[in-house]
């Protein structure tokens, strides 16, 4: 018999010659950053007015100029693109590859494909992940949650083993469940530790009040009553993952994120960027049903996202 296709995998994406189309020079792109920015027509940031405006052109950007207060801007100012000297049809080409990779693409190889140097191809990654993770960063899982305690890297050599290895970075998966227990809404966060303090300061975070988290008994997770959630712990005990159904999404998911990062990345600093990398793969993942709208979204979180100047994005927090 033939095997059903999995309507998510197989649903219509946005293809290359589609974006060619839509986005192939630098006028289309310009237009429709614009579009995204002022779906309603421009409107000065600083004063307001939508109707008495004059357009500036120059060698570099487009320049509006409010005739009320004199305020000049462009489109990408006080956006993820400010102050960029790149021309937005390699930032439209970097959102397609981005949001149209499974397992996501390395700084490397979009450096191949954008025929850019290496360190500009990495601060394009990390400032379009920061726009990841500030988007998905103001959504509160709610009603019935599954939660687990999770790692990234391994052992050193002559290093313990386990939790207690020097070399593992710890994280929190939580998964938002519908009532058939399918999956709605990931988060995946770095934490400084399985502590309570760490568990009940993450679960303000991003827990919404009155939700019902199921855990695998780990006492730290009790903590989600700080956000006024209700803890039910699933003990597994000598139980093997796919002995325990309850918490097969979850373990399913972790195991692709970790097989994507290793696999696509390789190496990379996880107690410093971590949080950007897994907010990637979050990203991807909550909107799975929307691949045709995927790069149109993520503009969208590039223009609500405060500007990324390359000092910041290398300060990220080494801890939490």
């Amino acid at each position: 018999p033939r095997v059903a296709q999995n309507k998510v995998q197989y649903q219509e994406g946005f293809s290359l010659s589609e974006f060619i189309q839509a986005y192939g020079t630098e006028e289309k792109c310009l237009a429709a950053l614009e579009l995204a920015r002022w779906p309603e027509g421009f409107r000065c940031q600083r004063c307001g007015e939508s109707e008495n405006f004059g357009v500036i052109h120059d060698d570099r950007r487009k320049r509006y100029q409010c005739n009320q207060c004199r305020h000049q801007t462009t489109a990408t100012a006080g956006t993820i693109f400010d102050s960029t000297k790149l021309p937005l049809s390699i930032w439209f080409q970097a959102i397609f590859l981005i949001t149209h990779a499974k397992n996501g693409i390395s700084a490397m190889e979009l450096k191949r494909q954008l025929g850019v140097s290496y360190p500009t191809s990495w601060k394009i990654k990390h400032k379009l992940m920061e726009a990841m993770k500030d988007r998905d960063g103001k959504y509160l899982l709610r009603g019935i949650v599954h939660i687990d305690d999770a790692y990234f890297g391994g052992e050193l050599n002559g290093g313990k083993a386990g939790r207690g290895s020097e070399n593992k970075v710890p994280f929190v998966a939580a998964l938002e469940m519908s009532d058939e227990n399918r999956p709605i809404h990931l988060r995946l966060n770095r934490v400084s530790g399985f502590t309570s303090d760490a568990i009940a300061a993450w679960s303000l975070d991003s827990l919404a009040p009155g939700s019902v988290v199921f855990s695998d008994g780990l006492a730290c997770f009790r903590a989600v009553g700080a956000a006024n959630c209700e803890h039910v712990p699933i003990v597994i005990g000598g139980r093997k993952p796919k002995d325990v159904p309850l918490f097969q999404w979850l373990n399913t998911i972790m195991g692709n994120v970790k097989t994507a990062l290793s696999g696509t990345h390789h190496a990379f600093n996880f107690k410093k960027y971590g949080d950007r990398y897994l907010a990637e793969m979050s990203y991807r993942f909550n909107r799975r049903f929307y691949l045709k709208g995927l790069l149109q979204r993520l503009l969208v979180a590039g223009i609500g996202c405060d500007p990324q100047p390359e000092r910041l994005l290398r300060s990220a927090e080494v801890c939490c």
